[in-house]
């Protein structure tokens, strides 16, 4: 198969005068820390990696840079020709950890900022989440479908992520939960609303209370996931569901604008549930703080796990590394790089 950067480079090949490609389109691709961000030309996607550092968890520099992308993207709308057609159609969230789409929150920065009563740099940690995950779910309110792709645990905030995509596909060993009962919390991204939207509030009330773990195929049946696909076959899996979304894009978009106007997400809501969160966290007894500690400390050993795992991959099934090079950039003589031209490049990367 061509490598998602080969097509990259035959776009810019053909269309290197086009007034598209200007700095609006080129900003999605900036070089990032904690995401790492590719364009597939035969499909029009943006594929959004999340690469953590150290903890497969959404920090607040993951989060600015996820908004940033996303702002990439809606200005990009804005400033093309309204007769052009979109060079984006799909964006996909995806991870770059084997095993772990993510663990949510940061759970390290919560204990801190309650430990120094700091309650307004949670609530804006708060804030930003919902910023975030609001845009996916409303895809930026541009005719464009969100995909999320999970390949192993989301958890939390990061089942939240999941969640807040128009599509969800997850491989079969995959699982899902919201396990913050543990230590006296709820997701307060958005969870509820995601759930109620697709399965009802019985439904989201179970399963925010009890912090149960599902499987990928349960999540399926409850129709908060909307397709399996074998493990390792997820990429591919999700090439074969734009090529065949895109065959009757126009009902698509149709269908989900509507379900849009029908179970509206609204942002003023999130807004509250993110306060009361906010309320609830600081409510938090110390041997709650405690447990939230000893749950970081698990995250950063099942990372660093994980880590040592992919050192052994072969080359081809390694997706975490930290010096991949995100297209276009600029060189050190100041030459503008538009794609790599190595025909045998990863296509994870």
């Amino acid at each position: 198969m061509v490598s998602i950067l080969s097509q990259l480079e035959t776009l810019f090949e053909l269309e290197m005068h086009s007034s598209q490609f200007d700095k609006h389109f080129f900003s999605i691709f900036r070089d990032f820390s904690q995401i790492s961000v590719r364009y597939d030309a035969e499909y029009r996607a943006v594929w959004c990696y999340h690469k953590p550092n150290p903890r497969p968890v959404f920090s607040t520099e993951m989060l600015r840079e996820l908004r940033q992308m996303q702002q990439g993207i809606m200005d990009y709308f804005e400033q093309k020709d309204p007769d052009d057609e979109p060079l984006i159609r799909y964006q996909i969230l995806i991870s770059k950890v084997p095993g772990i789409f993510s663990m949510g929150g940061d759970l390290k920065l919560f204990s801190s900022l309650i430990k120094k009563n700091k309650r307004q740099q949670l609530l804006d940690y708060g804030l930003q989440c919902i910023d975030t995950l609001y845009l996916n779910s409303v895809c930026m309110n541009l005719p464009v479908t969100t995909i999320s792709l999970v390949e192993g645990q989301a958890f939390g905030g990061g089942f939240e992520c999941a969640l807040s995509s128009s599509v969800l596909i997850a491989t079969r060993n995959s699982e899902m939960g919201f396990p913050e009962i543990k230590f006296n919390l709820f997701p307060g991204m958005g969870a509820y609303q995601f759930i109620a939207r697709s399965c009802g509030t019985q439904t989201a009330d179970k399963m925010l209370a009890t912090g149960d773990i599902y499987s990928a195929e349960e999540l399926f049946n409850m129709g908060l996931v909307q397709a399996l696909c074998e493990a390792d076959e997820g990429i591919e899996f999700v090439e074969k569901y734009m090529k065949e979304h895109n065959q009757k894009a126009n009902v698509h978009e149709a269908l989900l604008s509507v379900k849009h106007r029908l179970y509206p997400i609204e942002y003023e809501e999130l807004e509250r549930v993110v306060e009361l969160w906010v309320d609830t966290a600081f409510g938090l007894k110390e041997k709650d703080i405690k447990l939230m500690d000893r749950i970081v400390k698990a995250q950063e050993n099942k990372m660093l796990e994980e880590l040592h795992i992919t050192r052994k991959r072969t080359h081809h099934d390694r997706r975490f590394i930290d010096d991949s090079i995100t297209f276009p950039f600029t060189d050190s003589q100041g030459e503008r790089v538009l794609a790599d031209r190595r025909r045998k490049t990863d296509r994870r990367f």
